[in-house]
């Protein structure tokens, strides 16, 4: 377990809520497997690059960026962190990157396709570890700036 992770989420008051598993959770199919939920459910945590700053979306494993909705909020197209910067960048390496313990510049932002769910699972600073947090606990634990719309793929039909 990340040690700087849990600390954060001690802080919090959310340190019971980490699991620890015994195979990889690297992507949101692993770990959906192995915690037992929807993929949708997996929150996923991506880093990039805005205005040649880092900037953290949280998103439900489902959302795909939408790069209309991404550049209206951020006024700039989506551009991913590159894979051999990211632990360089957040503290991370890929398949663990978490909102949680994060350099403080570095802003969180939370989309809404995880408020549907009562629970949603970050990564928890590695590709073993997750933490079960309902949406409102997530904005809590994370320190988020706010909620955003930057997704598409996860709507209903019928919105």
């Amino acid at each position: 377990m990340n040690e700087k992770v849990l600390k954060h989420l001690t802080d919090k008051g959310f340190s019971d809520r980490v699991t620890r598993h015994a195979e990889t959770i690297d992507t949101v199919t692993h770990a959906a497997m192995r915690i037992g939920c929807s993929e949708a459910e997996i929150a996923k945590t991506l880093s990039f690059i805005v205005g040649e700053k880092p900037v953290i979306v949280v998103m439900a494993g489902d959302g795909r960026v939408n790069s209309s909705k991404f550049k209206k909020l951020f006024h700039t197209k989506p551009s991913m962190i590159p894979r051999d910067q990211v632990e360089e960048i957040t503290g991370f390496q890929p398949g663990g990157v978490c909102p949680f313990g994060i350099p403080d510049n570095i802003p969180i932002w939370l989309d809404i396709s995880m408020k549907r769910f009562e629970y949603v699972h970050p990564a928890g600073g590695d590709e073993y570890t997750s933490v079960k947090l309902t949406p409102y606990e997530l904005e809590k634990a994370s320190g988020a700036v706010g909620w955003c719309d930057v997704c598409k793929g996860w709507e209903d039909e019928n919105d």
